[in-house]
């Protein structure tokens, strides 16, 4: 077990200023133009993957960073360039990590590549599971996968909502239910491979803020995937069902309710704190933006963090962030040693550091008082990418319902 450290060690300092080099250079300069075209920044992702960022050898080094710390300070640095070009780029990470968490070898060494390209052939993947009446509650999905044993196909009916690269992906993952009445239990993941007929993309959503990365819905219309692409194969799939049918009896009987609710609560809990270490990179840039305006600002012959309530704005600020931080790496760290998540620590991290980039962002356009609410300064659009953190990966509510549930070992409702 690799011990708790505040401290990177040389190879994670490294990674984390050359992130921030291509954040401060590439991304940066382009924020502005792309959050006004709303559109994907293919020519960002193509500079991306020339470096070897935009890549899947890049995110699985950060996965399997033995301490936990690779992928929150690699989201933290691209994030605090620009929210909606670092979610571009990570993007098709989520629709990999699904590929590699449920498929087998041979599934993710045949799709893997084709979700990302090669720099001079830049590609994309998305990860379809939320739909239109199923956003949090996962156990409502409607999407239906049924077996056609006569093809050896898999035929999926559904429509899917907030699918980040939905319709423009070259691979999509996508969760459907193969037996509805075991709620999530049932739920597989399928690859619907490039030009697969029958999948389309539906409506494409002009956001409040992280508007450079694509969000659309996904049709799908009588899709026909062969059966080698569901992730981890028919076989496995049968076992897991049988299990869950075995489970779900057992829980009617009274029996291991309790084990069964911890057991899905860690599934979610261990990929949260990425998203809240993307939380803390957008908070830490407006923080900054707003330092450096209030130490060159001058109003009444001296600058204005000369005055208290600017100034200890600013420590709150600095202090929120720090704790914010803390959280991350502390689950990041739990996760990656294999230790329980026994008070929600994955959903505090998000909670806690979703919540400081609202509030962050919000008094840094304070503190930038006219210019703040202006598109002339970055903050004005940093407030907009941070309202999503309090929505996405589990609405703040819904962070707050798990871990009141995990501190009191109650079903609060």
């Amino acid at each position: 077990m690799s011990g708790f450290t505040l401290a990177p060690n040389e190879d994670q300092i490294a990674v984390r200023d050359w992130l921030h080099g291509f954040a401060r250079d590439v991304i940066r300069p382009a924020a502005a133009e792309w959050d006004e075209r709303e559109e994907t920044p293919w020519p960002i992702l193509q500079e991306a993957a020339k470096v070897g960022i935009y890549s899947l050898d890049f995110f699985a080094q950060q996965q399997f960073d033995p301490t936990g710390l690779g992928i929150p300070i690699a989201m933290e640095e691209l994030f605090w360039g620009d929210a909606g070009i670092g979610l571009s780029i990570v993007g098709s990470a989520l629709a990999a990590v699904g590929l590699v968490a449920n498929g087998t070898p041979e599934q993710v060494g045949t799709w893997a590549p084709l979700m990302f390209g090669t720099p001079d052939d830049v590609k994309v993947a998305a990860f379809c599971s939320s739909e239109p009446d199923a956003g949090s509650d996962v156990a409502a999905m409607r999407t239906r996968a049924v077996y056609d044993e006569a093809a050896d196909e898999w035929v999926l009916n559904g429509t899917k909502t907030w699918a980040t690269n939905g319709g423009i992906a070259h691979v999509h993952v996508v969760v459907a239910s193969v037996d509805p009445a075991l709620g999530a239990k049932g739920q597989a993941s399928f690859i619907v491979p490039p030009g697969t007929p029958g999948l389309s993309q539906g409506q494409k959503f002009k956001k409040h803020g992280i508007r450079a990365s694509h969000t659309a819905e996904v049709v799908l219309d009588n899709v026909r995937v062969p059966g080698d692409c569901l992730l981890g194969g028919k076989e496995k799939l049968d076992e897991r069902l049988a299990r869950a049918r075995e489970r779900a009896a057992a829980i009617a009987r009274g029996e291991k309710a309790e084990q069964v609710k911890n057991a899905a609560m860690a599934t979610f809990e261990a990929s949260r704190p990425a998203v809240g270490a993307q939380a803390v990179g957008v908070a830490r840039a407006a923080y900054e933006v707003a330092l450096e305006y209030a130490k060159t600002r001058e109003q009444f012959g001296r600058p204005i963090i000369d005055n208290q309530g600017i100034a200890f704005t600013l420590a709150d600020m600095a202090t929120r962030i720090d704790a914010a931080r803390m959280l991350v790496w502390r689950a990041s760290w739990m996760a990656a040693s294999g230790q329980q998540f026994t008070r929600a620590e994955g959903s505090m991290s998000k909670l806690y550091a979703g919540e400081t980039a609202k509030w962050v962002t919000g008094q840094a356009i304070q503190i930038l008082g006219g210019n703040g609410f202006t598109r002339e300064y970055p903050v004005e659009r940093m407030h907009r990418d941070a309202a999503i953190y309090t929505i996405f990966e589990g609405t703040s509510e819904i962070q707050r319902l798990v871990i009141s549930r995990a501190i009191s070992g109650l079903p609060i409702r």
